[in-house]
């Protein structure tokens, strides 16, 4: 770990490479996820001992968390997610989430022996990939989006130009010509704010050959959903429990800025640039899995794919 906490019973489980989650909803409340599954930790840690804890994860990290500022998210030196919560907005004492991210070189081939994918399923999601198809990887909390769309993404060789649009830089990629962006929010003034628009925009001035949105939940749709259907290959991540959900996200999410534009253009823009939506479901158990790969453009199928290596062998 490339940072230390005076807490060590919170930095040992940020060294446990069995956790994937810590949550801290107060004191004598860490609950901790394995293999997908919550658990309530022995572990006893005090009001004091977060309100330390808030202020030695956030130092360096260039974001802060205040009364003008209830909440975060922040990346940590070891590649996790950061995010806290202050009251009055919860109800008496902070919440933090730390999302750990420990295998960060995975590659589509490394799922397979997981059982998230099959061995047919993966060669086709490598084809796509290389070919420049642009996919949406959906799913619900705690799914593994992130994961798998930073699996995909390694696909490519390391020398493809890739941009990432993120709130706090989690992907992590393995080609040597990445540039990470992500959002800041307003200084002390209210000025110098930096959203996911912004850096989508920013992204065409930097010749990417893949644009990447971390995670697309607002009007940034509309910005990436331009920039692909201009011949930009693109990714990323939304928030849905089906595919045909995320597919209707996507076309919702453009009008939430207030854009002067008609949703039948959306749709059609959207129907005609989404390529494949990869879902991923979690089971009760913990269980991940690749539960449907939707093809939307009509340019990509798992199917005809199959019947032409078929054919080839």
């Amino acid at each position: 770990m490339e940072f230390e906490l005076s807490n060590k019973k919170i930095e040992n489980l940020l060294l446990d490479k069995t956790v994937e989650e810590i949550m801290i909803n107060g004191p004598g409340r860490v609950y901790v996820v394995r293999a997908g599954i919550s658990t309530l930790s022995e572990l006893f840690v005090s009001e004091d001992e977060i309100d330390v804890l808030i202020e030695q994860l956030l130092k360096n990290t260039g974001r802060r968390v205040d009364k003008s500022h209830p909440f975060v998210d922040a990346s940590l030196p070891d590649g996790s997610r950061l995010h806290i919560v202050i009251p009055d907005i919860t109800r008496r004492f902070p919440a933090i989430n730390i999302r750990k991210f420990p295998q960060l070189n995975l590659n589509l081939r490394d799922f397979i022996s997981q059982g998230v994918l099959s061995n047919q399923q993966a060669d086709f999601l490598e084809f796509a990939v290389t070919s420049g198809a642009n996919i949406v990887v959906a799913g619900g909390t705690g799914a593994g989006k992130t994961t798998f769309l930073r699996a995909l993404l390694n696909t490519h060789s390391k020398h493809t130009r890739i941009i990432t649009c993120e709130e706090v830089f989690e992907l992590h990629l393995s080609s040597l010509n990445v540039v990470q962006l992500q959002t800041r929010d307003s200084g002390l003034e209210g000025t110098g704010e930096i959203t996911l628009r912004d850096l989508v925009k920013g992204t065409l001035r930097m010749r990417p050959e893949r644009i990447v949105v971390g995670e697309v939940r607002g009007p940034e749709a509309f910005d990436l959903l331009i920039a692909l259907n201009s011949g930009m290959p693109g990714a990323g991540t939304v928030h849905a429990n089906s595919a045909s959900e995320a597919l209707a996200k996507l076309t919702m999410l453009p009008l939430s800025g207030g854009l002067s534009i008609q949703q039948k253009f959306v749709e059609n823009v959207t129907r005609s640039v989404i390529d494949l939506i990869i879902q991923i479901k979690i089971t009760k158990s913990g269980f991940r899995k690749v539960a449907e790969i939707l093809p939307v453009s009509g340019k990509y199928s798992l199917d005809k794919f199959l019947e032409l290596e078929k054919e080839a062998s």
